[in-house]
């Protein structure tokens, strides 16, 4: 079968989510998707779906307040000397790849 253009080809749905809900809330998720002229079952389908997305790229990306973009690009630009102890670690590191690799510098 072809599709039309510009529709989106829906996944098969072989799962089943079962959930209990109140009678309010079930009254309004119906309200809500008959407003937007779906099912029931679409309309919590589609929900449950952006509230997984909206989540996953919340948890996922790194949101900074202003004065914390501005320390960390300004540590990206201006990095401080590493310390004795990183400094001690980075040696140990360069021999140890030298030692196991004769061609490392």
């Amino acid at each position: 079968m072809k599709r039309a253009a510009g529709k989106r080809r829906v996944a098969a749905r072989s799962e089943r989510l079962e959930a209990r809900v109140s009678s309010d809330q079930k009254e309004l998720f119906l309200r809500a998707a008959e407003l937007q002229g779906r099912t029931l079952t679409d309309f919590v389908i589609a929900s449950v779906h952006e509230a997984a997305v909206r989540t996953l790229e919340d948890l996922q990306s790194v949101r900074l307040a202003v004065d914390e973009s501005r320390a960390f690009a300004e540590a990206l630009l201006n990095p401080r000397e590493p310390g004795p102890r990183l400094a001690a670690a980075a040696r140990r590191y360069v021999a140890s790849v030298a030692a196991h690799d004769p061609n490392a510098r």
